[in-house]
């Protein structure tokens, strides 16, 4: 559901081992992928893999797993729309960035959707084409037979997927790498590595961690390995390097004129950190930044 990026890959490689997917996303998506197969050129191999693609939600009818892609902007009229057309025992995983969707989708729709965080590095260059730059692996929790059924789907096709009983802290920990990379990488035009390779970029990076971090102490949450924030601002160099070639999900939005999910990132944390009385300057910058550079395209 939202075949972009991440539906795309993660949808693509079950394609890819015989899983029968149904792709819904934009027209121009659809028809490119119903003439040509969707195009995955990824770091192991490049190649056209046949799968359905619609563009209405009625296509979910009946699905066993819907992998919820969609932007957060969409987040809550997409799922009242879907929730009729789920089977009773239906899977909701929500890929997306940010921290409350869950309970997003619970508030509009009733839907029970899985937290799992996304790992990849990947990029939609023409309508029926994913480029992936780096990772390409997931983690669900809380561990129970869902989580386990989900995590084996995947195990399958090769897709690494961890089960992790404090999920929260896992999206936390996704949360973290966004707010340091994302409106650094599309305000500055710059790939994840050269974020890393700048002094000056990597000082943004570092106070913008210890802001998130000081929002997450006061929230209750616990990113886990990352008590130290040392620790917290080499995991978003290790990004930096593991997606090098990158360019965030922020900055392609912004280069193609599209709303972005500012508000679910740098944007959360400076709405979470005034109620909690977390100071969060740089945070609010960045988000203040993107809303403007928004407003312009």
């Amino acid at each position: 559901m939202g075949a972009g990026a991440v539906g795309g890959y993660f949808g693509g490689m079950l394609a890819r081992a015989g899983a029968p997917v149904v792709m819904i996303g934009r027209p121009a998506f659809v028809e490119a992928v119903k003439r040509d197969g969707l195009l995955l050129d990824t770091l192991q191999f490049k190649e056209s893999v046949r799968v359905e693609a619609a563009t209405e939600l009625d296509a979910a009818q009946g699905a066993e797993v819907v992998l919820f892609c969609v932007k957060t902007t969409d987040t809550a009229a997409t799922s009242q729309a879907l929730e009729p057309l789920l089977a009773p025992n239906a899977i909701v995983a929500s890929l997306q960035n940010g921290v409350d969707n869950m309970e997003q989708i619970r508030a509009a729709s009733g839907i029970d959707a899985l937290g799992t965080v996304v790992y990849v590095a990947a990029s939609v260059p023409a309508p029926g084409q994913v480029k992936h730059v780096g990772r390409g692996d997931l983690v669900v929790g809380p561990r129970d037979a869902r989580t386990e059924s989900f995590a084996a789907l995947f195990e399958r096709v090769k897709v690494p997927c961890r089960i992790s009983d404090n999920i929260e802290g896992e999206l936390w920990t996704k949360l973290i790498w966004n707010c340091a990379l994302n409106a650094i990488s599309a305000l500055g035009r710059a790939k994840y590595g050269q974020i890393g390779a700048s002094d000056d970029a990597r000082k943004v990076v570092e106070t913008v961690v210890y802001e998130v971090l000081a929002v997450a102490r006061a929230a209750k949450i616990q990113p886990p390995g990352l008590e130290d924030p040392k620790a917290a601002v080499a995991g978003a160099m290790k990004i930096a390097t593991q997606m090098a070639d990158a360019v965030s999900s922020t900055g392609q939005d912004m280069l193609r004129g599209k709303r972005t999910e500012i508000d679910s990132l740098n944007g959360y944390i400076s709405r979470r950190g005034a109620e909690l009385g977390v100071p969060t300057p740089v945070n609010h910058a960045l988000y203040a930044l993107v809303k403007l550079a928004e407003g312009r395209s």
